[in-house]
C-alpha cells in the first residue's frame, strides 16, 4: 500500500511538501508530474530533484520541485516521492487529492516513521526520538532528543540487558548440561551484574523524572498579594502585554498562563491573583486558584512590594511557600524602599523594577542557574519517555528481586525467571521485542505526515 501526506503544517507559508512513500510512489508521482526535463520520473535516479507542473484533467495546478529517493535509500526504506509546492492551503491539499485518486491512500499518524521502524531504518527508540524532536521547545529537550535519535537510549538499554543475557547463558549452560564440565555460575560475579544493572536503570529513571520538566516545561507560578506588580512582572518578562495591569488592586481574578522559552528551558508562567483575605465572592475564588497554582508548580515566583513595609498577607505566602522550589521578587525597587530585607533568607533573592524592565534579565538567570544546580543545564542528558520509563520500572523491579533472591540464597532457577522478565523489559524498550499494540501506541502520538 502507497501512502501519502502533507508534511507541512496546515498553514499558509512560502513553501508545503507533500510525501508520497511505498511500492507505486514513483508511478502515482508520473501519473500527474509533467517535467520541463526530458526524463520522467520513473528514469530519475535515487536523491535527484526535477523542475516542473503538477497536471490534473489538463488543469496545471502549480510548478514544483519534485525529490525521488529510491529503496532502501529513503527515510522510510521504500521508494519515496516528495514534491515541494507552494504554501498555499488550497493548492496543497488539491495536489494530496490528485495524489490519491492516482492511487496512494491518505497516511496515519506517524505512519511514515512506523515504516521506516518495521523497515529496520529506525530502532524504536530513535522513532520517538523523532516525535520528541518536533515538539521540542528548550535548548536541553533537543539535545536530549537528538541523542535518542543517535541511539543513545537504545545503547544505554542494550547495554544492561546483554549483560543480562550474559547471565542467562550462564544459568542455562550450567542448568541444561548438568553432565558436562561446566564451571559453576559464579553468584558473586552475577551480582555484581546485577548491582551495575540495578544502578544503569535507577539513572535511567531518574533521568526522567528531570526530562519531564525540559520536554513539557517548568510549570512556575506568580504569587503575591495584591498590586505588588505581578501581572507587571509576567508581562515584562514575556515582552508583550498578557495580563491586564491596573493601579487597582485585585484586578487579576483568573490564572493567566503563557510559555516563555529562556533557551534551556521552557517555563508555563501562571500569574495569580493577589492572595489576601477578602469578603469578595469572585475574588475568593481567584484565590484558591492561586492557592492551587502554588500546589502545582515546581517553581514559585514570590513576589513583594519594596516601597512598603511586609504584612499579615505576605508572611502568610512565605510560610505557604517555605518548602518549595522559589525565587523572591522584591518589585519596586525605583521607589524608597520601606521592605525589611532581614526577613528572607533564601538563596535566590532579586531586586526589580517590573515595569520598566531593570532586573528581568537576573530573573532569567537566576531561574537558569537554579535548574542547573540539578547537573542537566550544560550537559546533554537523555531523557526517557513515558513508555521507556515504565520498561526501565519493570525492568529494575525484577533485577532488585533478582538480586535479593540471590543474594538470600534461593535457587537459580528463580533468579532466572526474574533475570528473564527483567532482560524482556529492556527489549521492549528498545523495540527489539515488542507488541504489536505497543508499536500502534507509539506512532499514534506522530502527527500525520511525519
Amino acid at each position: 500500500m502507497t501512502i501519502a501526506a502533507i508534511s507541512t503544517p496546515a498553514a499558509v507559508g512560502g513553501i508545503s511538501l507533500i510525501r508520497i512513500s511505498g511500492s507505486e510512489a514513483i508511478e502515482i508521482a508520473e501519473k500527474i508530474f509533467r517535467p520541463f526535463g526530458k526524463k520522467p520520473v520513473s528514469e530519475m535516479p535515487g536523491h535527484t530533484c526535477a523542475y516542473g507542473r503538477i497536471v490534473a484533467q489538463g488543469e496545471v495546478l502549480d510548478d514544483v520541485l519534485l525529490t525521488v529517493f529510491r529503496a532502501p535509500k529513503s527515510y522510510t526504506g521504500e521508494d519515496t516521492v516528495e514534491i515541494s509546492c507552494h504554501g498555499g492551503l488550497y493548492v496543497t491539499r488539491r495536489i494530496l487529492r490528485e495524489i490519491i485518486s492516482a492511487g496512494a491512500v491518505p497516511a496515519g499518524p506517524g505512519e511514515f516513521t512506523k515504516r521506516a521502524f518495521l523497515n529496520g531504518k529506525l530502532t524504536l527508540t530513535q522513532a520517538e526520538a523523532v516525535a520528541d524532536i518536533i515538539s521540542a521547545e528548550g535548548k536541553a529537550s533537543l539535545a536530549s532528543a537528538n541523542l535518542m535519535r543517535e541511539g543513545a537510549v537504545y545503547r544505554r538499554a542494550s547495554e544492561i540487558s546483554k549483560k543480562l543475557v550474559n547471565v542467562l547463558s550462564a544459568l542455562a549452560a550450567w542448568t541444561d548440561y548438568p553432565d558436562e564440565d561446566l564451571p559453576e555460575a559464579d553468584p558473586s560475579g552475577m551480582l555484581s551484574v546485577l548491582d551495575d544493572a540495578e544502578s544503569a536503570l535507577e539513572k535511567l529513571i531518574r533521568d526522567y523524572d528531570a526530562g519531564i520538566l525540559f520536554r513539557d516545561g517548568i510549570s512556575c507560578a506568580i504569587v503575591g498579594r495584591p498590586n505588588v506588580g505581578k501581572s507587571t512582572l509576567m508581562n515584562s518578562l514575556l515582552g508583550f502585554e498578557r495580563s491586564i495591569v491596573t493601579s487597582h488592586a485585585g484586578t487579576t481574578r483568573d490564572v493567566v498562563e503563557e510559555r516563555l522559552n529562556l533557551g534551556d528551558v521552557i517555563l508555563k508562567i501562571s500569574d495569580t491573583a493577589g492572595i489576601r483575605e477578602t469578603e469578595d465572592e469572585v475574588e475568593k475564588i481567584g484565590v484558591e486558584l492561586a492557592n492551587r497554582a502554588i500546589e502545582r508548580a515546581e517553581l514559585i515566583l514570590a513576589v513583594f512590594d519594596g516601597s512598603e513595609p511586609l504584612n499579615g498577607d505576605d508572611e502568610k505566602i512565605l510560610e505557604r511557600t517555605k518548602e518549595r522550589r522559589r525565587i523572591i521578587i522584591i518589585n519596586k525597587n525605583d521607589l524608597p524602599q520601606k521592605i525589611d530585607k532581614s526577613y528572607f533568607n533564601d538563596e535566590f533573592i532579586l531586586e526589580v523594577e517590573a515595569k520598566s524592565g531593570s532586573g528581568v534579565e537576573a530573573l532569567r538567570e537566576a531561574v537558569l542557574k537554579m535548574f542547573a544546580l540539578d547537573g542537566y543545564i550544560g550537559s546533554p542528558e537523555v531523557f526517557a519517555n513515558e513508555r521507556q520509563k515504565l520498561c526501565c520500572d519493570t525492568a529494575l523491579k525484577y533485577v532488585t528481586e533478582a538480586r535479593k533472591a540471590l543474594q538470600a540464597g534461593e535457587t537459580l532457577d528463580a533468579v532466572t525467571v526474574l533475570c528473564e522478565a527483567a532482560a524482556g523489559a529492556l527489549l521492549e524498550l528498545t523495540g527489539e521485542r515488542v507488541t504489536d499494540a505497543v508499536v500502534e501506541d507509539v506512532f499514534r502520538r506522530f502527527c500525520v505526515g511525519k
